[in-house]
Protein backbone atom coordinates (compact mmCIF):
# COMPACT_ATOMS: atom_id res chain seq x y z
CA UNK A 1 0.00 0.00 0.00
CA UNK A 2 1.41 3.37 -1.00
CA UNK A 3 1.18 6.02 1.65
CA UNK A 4 0.42 9.59 0.69
CA UNK A 5 2.88 11.29 3.07
CA UNK A 6 1.66 14.73 4.12
CA UNK A 7 4.32 15.43 6.77
CA UNK A 8 7.77 13.91 6.99
CA UNK A 9 10.00 13.69 10.06
CA UNK A 10 11.78 16.98 9.35
CA UNK A 11 8.50 18.84 8.85
CA UNK A 12 7.09 17.43 12.11
CA UNK A 13 10.25 18.54 13.89
CA UNK A 14 9.88 22.11 12.54
CA UNK A 15 6.17 22.24 13.41
CA UNK A 16 6.89 20.99 16.93
CA UNK A 17 9.50 23.70 17.44
CA UNK A 18 7.20 26.41 16.02
CA UNK A 19 4.30 25.38 18.26
CA UNK A 20 6.61 25.28 21.29
CA UNK A 21 7.73 28.86 20.54
CA UNK A 22 4.09 29.97 20.10
CA UNK A 23 3.21 28.40 23.46
CA UNK A 24 6.21 30.10 25.07
CA UNK A 25 5.12 33.50 23.67
CA UNK A 26 1.55 32.97 24.90
CA UNK A 27 2.54 31.72 28.37
CA UNK A 28 5.78 33.68 28.92
CA UNK A 29 4.36 35.19 32.13
CA UNK A 30 3.76 31.74 33.66
CA UNK A 31 6.15 29.87 35.96
CA UNK A 32 4.57 26.50 35.26
CA UNK A 33 2.49 25.06 32.44
CA UNK A 34 0.68 21.75 31.97
CA UNK A 35 1.10 20.15 28.55
CA UNK A 36 -1.72 17.58 28.36
CA UNK A 37 -1.66 15.16 25.44
CA UNK A 38 -4.57 13.00 24.32
CA UNK A 39 -3.49 9.37 24.63
CA UNK A 40 -1.37 7.69 22.08
CA UNK A 41 -0.15 9.95 19.26
CA UNK A 42 -1.45 13.17 20.84
CA UNK A 43 0.47 12.39 24.02
CA UNK A 44 3.65 11.58 22.07
CA UNK A 45 3.29 14.88 20.19
CA UNK A 46 2.72 16.73 23.50
CA UNK A 47 5.91 15.23 24.94
CA UNK A 48 7.87 16.48 21.92
CA UNK A 49 6.44 19.97 22.42
CA UNK A 50 7.21 19.83 26.16
CA UNK A 51 10.82 18.82 25.48
CA UNK A 52 11.37 21.79 23.15
CA UNK A 53 9.59 24.12 25.58
CA UNK A 54 11.95 23.04 28.37
CA UNK A 55 14.95 23.70 26.08
CA UNK A 56 13.87 27.21 25.03
CA UNK A 57 12.35 28.55 28.25
CA UNK A 58 12.64 28.47 32.01
CA UNK A 59 8.95 27.57 32.41
CA UNK A 60 8.45 24.40 34.44
CA UNK A 61 6.57 21.91 32.26
CA UNK A 62 4.25 19.33 33.80
CA UNK A 63 3.31 16.53 31.40
CA UNK A 64 -0.13 14.91 31.51
CA UNK A 65 -1.61 12.03 29.54
CA UNK A 66 -5.34 12.31 28.82
CA UNK A 67 -7.34 9.12 28.16
CA UNK A 68 -10.41 9.80 26.00
CA UNK A 69 -12.60 7.10 24.46
CA UNK A 70 -12.58 8.41 20.89
CA UNK A 71 -15.53 6.22 19.89
CA UNK A 72 -17.59 7.47 22.86
CA UNK A 73 -15.98 10.69 24.16
CA UNK A 74 -18.80 11.31 26.64
CA UNK A 75 -17.39 8.49 28.83
CA UNK A 76 -15.34 9.65 31.84
CA UNK A 77 -11.91 11.01 30.96
CA UNK A 78 -8.85 9.92 32.91
CA UNK A 79 -5.66 11.95 33.35
CA UNK A 80 -2.23 10.83 34.52
CA UNK A 81 -2.12 13.67 37.05
CA UNK A 82 -4.74 14.69 39.60
CA UNK A 83 -7.05 17.69 39.30
CA UNK A 84 -5.13 19.37 42.14
CA UNK A 85 -1.96 19.23 40.04
CA UNK A 86 -3.47 21.22 37.14
CA UNK A 87 -5.88 23.43 39.10
CA UNK A 88 -5.09 27.16 38.83
CA UNK A 89 -2.43 26.51 36.18
CA UNK A 90 -2.04 27.25 32.51
CA UNK A 91 -2.94 24.21 30.37
CA UNK A 92 -2.39 23.29 26.72
CA UNK A 93 -4.39 20.31 25.45
CA UNK A 94 -2.61 18.59 22.55
CA UNK A 95 -3.78 16.05 19.96
CA UNK A 96 -2.27 14.76 16.75
CA UNK A 97 -5.23 15.16 14.37
CA UNK A 98 -8.43 17.14 14.81
CA UNK A 99 -11.21 15.54 12.79
CA UNK A 100 -14.71 16.43 14.01
CA UNK A 101 -13.46 18.18 17.15
CA UNK A 102 -15.28 15.76 19.47
CA UNK A 103 -12.19 14.44 21.24
CA UNK A 104 -10.80 17.94 21.74
CA UNK A 105 -14.04 19.52 22.97
CA UNK A 106 -14.72 16.71 25.48
CA UNK A 107 -11.09 16.98 26.60
CA UNK A 108 -11.52 20.74 27.09
CA UNK A 109 -14.74 20.15 29.04
CA UNK A 110 -12.93 17.77 31.39
CA UNK A 111 -10.30 20.38 32.30
CA UNK A 112 -12.97 23.00 32.98
CA UNK A 113 -14.18 21.04 36.02
CA UNK A 114 -11.52 22.86 38.05
CA UNK A 115 -10.37 26.49 37.89
CA UNK A 116 -7.75 26.99 35.17
CA UNK A 117 -5.62 30.12 34.72
CA UNK A 118 -5.39 29.96 30.94
CA UNK A 119 -6.32 27.24 28.43
CA UNK A 120 -5.23 26.66 24.83
CA UNK A 121 -5.32 23.79 22.35
CA UNK A 122 -2.75 22.49 19.87
CA UNK A 123 -2.90 19.95 17.04
CA UNK A 124 -0.44 18.70 14.47
CA UNK A 125 -3.07 18.43 11.70
CA UNK A 126 -6.44 20.23 11.55
CA UNK A 127 -8.75 18.51 9.04
CA UNK A 128 -11.39 21.25 8.91
CA UNK A 129 -14.31 18.84 9.48
CA UNK A 130 -15.52 20.26 12.79
CA UNK A 131 -18.90 19.29 14.16
CA UNK A 132 -18.26 21.20 17.39
CA UNK A 133 -17.35 24.83 18.12
CA UNK A 134 -13.73 24.14 18.97
CA UNK A 135 -10.57 25.39 17.34
CA UNK A 136 -6.90 24.71 17.63
CA UNK A 137 -5.06 27.74 19.00
CA UNK A 138 -1.79 26.30 17.72
CA UNK A 139 -1.75 24.05 14.65
CA UNK A 140 0.83 22.51 12.42
CA UNK A 141 -1.10 22.35 9.16
CA UNK A 142 -4.72 22.63 8.01
CA UNK A 143 -5.94 20.17 5.39
CA UNK A 144 -9.25 20.09 3.60
CA UNK A 145 -9.88 16.40 3.02
CA UNK A 146 -12.92 14.35 2.19
CA UNK A 147 -14.72 12.75 5.12
CA UNK A 148 -13.79 9.33 3.69
CA UNK A 149 -10.07 10.04 3.89
CA UNK A 150 -8.13 9.40 7.08
CA UNK A 151 -4.96 10.94 8.44
CA UNK A 152 -2.65 8.72 10.44
CA UNK A 153 0.33 9.97 12.43
CA UNK A 154 3.18 7.57 13.08
CA UNK A 155 5.59 8.18 15.93
CA UNK A 156 8.06 5.37 16.51
CA UNK A 157 11.75 5.09 17.30
CA UNK A 158 12.93 5.00 13.69
CA UNK A 159 10.50 7.29 11.93
CA UNK A 160 7.88 9.98 12.28
CA UNK A 161 5.42 10.94 9.58
CA UNK A 162 1.79 11.68 8.85
CA UNK A 163 -0.04 10.21 5.90
CA UNK A 164 -3.40 10.34 4.18
CA UNK A 165 -5.24 7.10 3.49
Amino acid sequence: MDKNIILNQEQIKHITKRIAYQIYETFSDENEIVIAGIANSGFVFSQKIAKVLEEISDIKVLSCEVQVNKQNPIEPIMTSISEQEYANKAVVLVDDVMNSGATLIYGVRHFLNVPIKKFKTAVLVDRNHKNYPVKADFKGISLSTSSKEHIQVVFNQNEEYAYLS
